[in-house]
């Protein structure tokens, strides 16, 4: 049986807000999301909140690579995350939470939580 998923997506802002190699912070729907944009044009929406700190700063996290995986550092304890599934390279278990991301053909970045 196939069910059908209705997804609301959230307009965020303009790409052109978003640096390369640089995040955002973002409230969708009450949770707060850190937008990632990569040098190859990749975007990434996970949770602003850090699993380990329990603070709000994901978005101001390192961007980078380990390996061929996009990844984003806390910017308090430097644990790395893998910005595709969210999972903590450095401490098994502890994950983020990931989104859907997108950019429009009118350069409008949208979130669907």
């Amino acid at each position: 049986m196939s069910v059908d998923v209705i997804t609301q997506w959230t307009t965020v802002c303009p790409i052109s807000r978003i640096q390369p190699e640089r995040g955002v912070a973002a409230l969708v729907e009450g949770t707060q999301i850190a937008l990632i944009r990569t040098w190859d044009d990749e975007l990434y929406a996970v949770s602003n909140r850090d699993p380990i700190a329990g603070a709000q700063v994901m978005s101001r996290g390192i961007v980078g690579t380990r390996g061929d995986a996009p990844t984003l550092a806390s910017p308090l304890h430097k644990q790395v995350y893998d910005l595709r599934t969210g999972e903590c390279l450095d401490v098994p278990g502890v994950s983020l939470p990931t989104y859907r991301v997108r950019c429009t053909d009118d350069g409008l970045v949208e979130v669907a939580i």
